[in-house]
């Protein structure tokens, strides 16, 4: 019996590979038999923590399994990247991560990993869109304006930011960039010192979230001229945006997405992203996250997106002429 029996076996594996057939699909429908970690390569609290946990929360609750977040911060995300490059690819470990991931190759004089390579993208979560802000004793009325200002002016406009290289930062210089002009930055650490520093005159212009300067706009400290992404904001739907305003091709949206290691398989990669889109159209859930404009793609798109990225970095780093060792 035994050996009718493995000769049954071995004849049915060879008539599955010689179909073309993978067991990656049986693979996905079981996954996963084991608590998950999803590595976040920034510190507790910030929008990127705030987002996977939320997410990944409801994608447990689904699943019935652990989706443990380990929070690995230090160096822009660098360090927690570099471990999930580095772990098996079978689902088990997996990074949500902000579009740092993609400027962290221009910054950084040498990577442990490769960007592009090592990784790939299984579902975006949310979109972080900039809103364009001055202070009020500024005589610009509209990103035309300002731009008619700070060709004016060549050096003498200070912009806040969150830190260099931060998208504060980007988003202005490649405006700059793009527009020929050229203003200062003044970094500071994090978003909400950068809108202080802004409504305290300490600065004329800054890129700030609409959680670092929603309620300076309210109070009438701060004055909004666009948005950053390429459509308009619900919230703000009177705003333009800046290719509206003037700037044609002008669009900066940041996000936090989940990555896994690149040879994961792809009916894995596959799952994981239809229970991310799952977890995200659940009525709770997309409430928690309304503030953080939601927004979900296919891998395929997420690919396209991340390559996109890449490429305008490549180029606007080399107007910014950050380097870190």
């Amino acid at each position: 019996m035994m050996p009718m029996l493995l000769a049954a076996v071995t004849a049915m594996t060879s008539l599955l590979l010689g179909s073309g057939l993978s067991v990656e699909p049986a693979q996905a429908q079981t996954w996963p038999t084991k608590p998950v970690r999803v590595i976040t390569p920034w510190a507790a609290g910030g929008l990127t923590d705030v987002v996977g946990r939320i997410v990944f929360q409801k994608v447990s609750e689904h699943l019935g399994q652990q989706f443990v977040v380990d929070n690995r911060a230090g160096a822009a995300g660098t360090i927690g990247a570099d471990l999930v490059a580095k772990s098996p690819p079978d689902g088990y470990t997996l990074m949500v991560h902000s579009m740092a991931h993609v400027v962290n190759p221009f910054i950084y004089k040498q990577l442990p990993y490769d960007t592009l390579n090592d990784f790939v993208g299984v579902g975006m979560l949310v979109r972080q869109t900039g809103l364009l802000v001055v202070h009020p004793s500024l005589p610009a009325q509209s990103v035309k304006e300002l731009i008619a200002l700070a060709r004016a002016r060549p050096d003498q406009l200070f912009y806040s930011t969150a830190g260099s290289g931060s998208f504060s930062h980007l988003a202005v210089a490649l405006l700059g960039s793009m527009t020929g002009t050229k203003l200062v930055e003044v970094p500071y650490k994090g978003g909400g010192p950068a809108a202080g520093a802004l409504v305290s005159g300490e600065s004329q212009v800054s890129a700030g979230t609409p959680a670092s300067v929603s309620a300076q706009l309210a109070a009438k400290r701060l004055r909004l001229l666009a948005v950053t992404s390429d459509t308009r904001l619900s919230a703000f739907p009177d705003t333009p945006t800046i290719a509206e305003a003037g700037v044609p091709g002008y669009e900066y949206a940041g996000w936090v997405g989940v990555f896994a290691p690149a040879a994961l398989p792809k009916a894995i990669v596959d799952r994981v992203n239809a229970e991310i889109g799952r977890a995200i159209a659940s009525p709770d859930t997309r409430k928690r996250l309304d503030e953080f404009e939601p927004w979900t793609m296919t891998p395929a798109q997420m690919a396209a997106r991340i390559r996109e990225d890449y490429d305008k970095h490549s180029r606007l780093m080399k107007t910014v002429a950050l380097k870190l060792d």
